[in-house]
């Protein structure tokens, strides 16, 4: 075939049409991620006034925020599993449906179980939706520079959806009321379901799939133990009985779930998804990133808000340089990066610059200014997400079988959830001790010095996630000659 005869079908209107439907397709799944992510922190501001209007009382107040976290990390594996059954694309409405009517049901909320129920299915409907739409971003886009610019552009949701539900909450609840919180999504869900249905193409269900219901039982439990234990550590005690008992449980519960997906005939994790080196070294990447972000994004709200003096509508505002950069660096940098640089040293030289941000936030005092230090960590922590979501999705999603697709995706949105819960515990338990340890500084300097001991650890735990990705790398027999693998 001539040139001129190439030209003129890459050109026809009907190849165009069919590359501009996909990208209309990817609008329509990252809008309906991005209703995953803002809801893991829009409430973090509107908090206070729901409390007072349906009469929610400070005991209960962090269930707002646990139930949607315990529902959303047990189920993420059913969930993709669920996928593969009935086809994604149906699972994906079904999720977004699901998520709006719990979303609506949260807005009218009258008393504290309403709302808290309300939360707890807007979970348990965004562990149907995640790993749909991950898992149809990877089917839809194969060829290397279209699926390198597709999975940037979609990480960008899961890089910034957290601030920009902070901002978001902060407008709202100012603006309007807490109500609308919850009701924001129904409209984005009217038009996820538009978008899906016009765009993104039918999936067929995984032929003689069937559901493993002992081992969705024993993963369910086993995380629900495991979140729910390290969300509550702070208020109970890392020694009390109620934790240790929670965190014995979940390794007894996932490691009876590891041998029974050694026999299952249907299992729900099939092992050898977890045989890809390059698909451990991203989870490990996004526990990590995720361990440090979310510990950045509660630090940076306290230093803002309770040191700084910020209004919560400013301290929303103030992560937006973060989403900017991360967008810029995710859509202009990593995706051209992506097709000629191998993407795990991408993701390390992602994860040592959310640590070089971690170790500018451990110079915080009392007196450090927003432009003078926090803008800068900013800027470096949107850089570093940018750099490493896109390549980190990007492997962990690539599968032979077409029939792993769900589990894959629901695996990397668990590592995830893991991660922000784990960094959530463990860095705020640092903080605290160090806090208490420090109280002849004075209140303010005692807070921060607990800020930036925690930043230190997170910079740790960053540099030896970065070693460790690089030492996980394919060995060269194994790399494919498409680079994004």
């Amino acid at each position: 075939m001539s040139s001129e005869t190439n030209d003129a079908v890459r050109a026809s209107p009907a190849a165009s049409s069919g590359r501009d439907r996909k990208w209309w397709g990817l609008t329509a799944l990252a809008s309906a991620q991005l209703m995953v992510t803002l809801d893991a922190t829009i409430m973090v501001i509107a908090l206070p006034s729901a409390q007072q209007d349906v009469g929610l009382g400070d005991a209960g107040k962090q269930w707002v925020f646990t139930a949607y976290a315990l529902t959303l990390g047990g189920l993420l594996l059913l969930g993709g599993r669920i996928g593969d059954l009935i086809g994604r694309r149906r699972a994906l409405l079904i999720g977004v449906l699901g998520f709006a009517a719990a979303s609506a049901l949260g807005g009218a909320a009258t008393n504290p179980a309403m709302l808290i129920t309300a939360r707890a299915l807007q979970g348990a409907f965004a562990a149907v939706l995640s790993p749909s739409t991950l898992s149809l971003v990877s089917v839809m886009f194969t060829e290397a520079k279209a699926r390198a610019r597709a999975f940037a552009i979609f990480s960008v949701t899961l890089i910034s959806g957290g601030a920009v539900g902070m901002i978001l909450g902060g407008i709202l609840t100012s603006q309007l009321s807490w109500r609308w919180c919850m009701y924001v999504n129904l409209p984005i869900a009217a038009l996820v379901v538009a978008g899906a249905l016009k765009f993104v193409p039918r999936t067929k269900p995984v032929p003689g799939g069937r559901l493993d219901l002992v081992g969705v039982l024993l993963i369910g439990a086993g995380l629900t133990a495991l979140v729910y234990a390290l969300g509550e550590a702070e208020l109970h005690g890392w020694g009390s009985p109620l934790i240790i008992g929670l965190l014995a449980a979940s390794v007894v519960l996932l490691a009876v779930f590891a041998f029974w997906q050694t026999r299952a005939a249907h299992p729900l994790l099939p092992l050898r998804i977890l045989a890809d080196r390059a698909r451990i070294g991203a989870n490990l990447a996004i526990v990590t990133s995720q361990f440090a972000v979310l510990g950045m994004f509660l630090f940076m709200t306290y230093q803002l808000q309770s040191v700084m003096g910020y209004p919560a509508l400013e301290a929303g505002l103030a992560f937006l340089p973060f989403v900017v950069v991360s967008f810029l660096v995710s859509t202009q940098l990593t995706a051209r990066l992506l097709t000629r640089v191998a993407p795990w040293w991408l993701i390390a030289a992602g994860l040592l610059m959310l640590g070089i941000g971690d170790l500018l936030f451990t110079r915080l005092t009392p007196d450090s200014s927003y432009a003078g230090l926090l803008l800068p960590a900013l800027l470096v922590f949107g850089a570093g997400s940018g750099l490493l979501i896109a390549p980190v999705m990007s492997s962990a999603t690539r599968v032979d079988n077409p029939a792993d697709a769900g589990v894959a995706s629901a695996l990397i949105r668990t590592s995830q959830q893991i991660g922000g819960a784990l960094g959530a515990a463990l860095l705020n338990t640092v903080a605290v001790a160090y806090t208490a340890a420090s109280q002849h500084e004075g209140p303010l300097a005692a807070a921060v010095h607990g800020y930036t001991a925690s930043n230190a650890l997170a910079a740790a735990v960053l540099l030896a996630g970065a070693v460790c990705v690089v030492l996980l790398r394919p060995r060269r027999q194994d790399v494919p000659g498409d680079r994004i693998r």
